[in-house]
C-alpha cells in the first residue's frame, strides 16, 4: 500500500489527494443532483430547482447552492425586482464537471438494468441514456 500523502489546503478544504478534494465539492446526497439539473435546464429559480429535486428540504437545497458558489461551481444572479429574483446557473468550471456526472447517470443506469434485471422505463422515469455510437454499453 501507498504511504499517504501530505495534508494541503485550497479554500478552507483539507485533503491528501485529488479525489478526496473532488468529493469535498461535489460529494453528498443533493450537489451532484443540483448540479445535473442547473446543466440539463441551464439557469433555474430556487423554486423551480425545489421542484425538480422531491425530498431535498428548503434549508438543504439554500446550503448546497452556498457550498456551490463559495466554490466556484454555480453562479448566483440576484435581479433587483419587486419581488426580487434570484437565478442559478453553472459556472464555466461547473459546466466542466458536467461530463462526470454524465459518466455517474450513465453507470447508474446500468447497473440499474443488471442489478434489477430490467430497466425502468416510460411515462414519469428518467429517459433512459443513449450510447455514444461505437461504445458498448458496459
Amino acid at each position: 500500500m501507498r504511504t499517504a500523502c501530505r495534508e494541503k489546503e485550497v479554500n478552507g478544504r483539507r485533503y491528501r489527494c485529488f479525489f478526496e478534494l473532488t468529493l469535498q465539492l461535489i460529494g453528498g446526497k443533493w450537489k451532484p443532483v443540483v448540479l445535473y439539473h442547473l446543466a440539463q435546464d441551464g439557469v433555474l429559480r430556487f423554486g423551480e430547482l425545489r421542484r425538480g429535486l422531491p425530498g431535498i428540504t428548503e434549508r438543504m437545497l439554500t446550503r448546497c447552492l452556498r457550498e456551490l458558489e463559495a466554490d466556484g461551481l454555480v453562479r448566483r444572479e440576484v435581479y433587483r425586482e419587486v419581488p426580487p429574483r434570484v437565478e442559478y446557473a453553472l459556472t464555466d468550471l461547473g459546466v466542466s464537471l458536467i461530463p462526470i456526472l454524465r459518466d455517474m447517470r450513465d453507470w447508474g443506469a446500468r447497473y440499474e438494468e443488471r442489478t434489477a434485471g430490467r430497466a425502468f422505463a416510460g411515462e414519469g422515469y428518467e429517459p433512459r441514456p443513449q450510447s455514444p455510437e461505437g461504445c458498448p454499453d458496459a
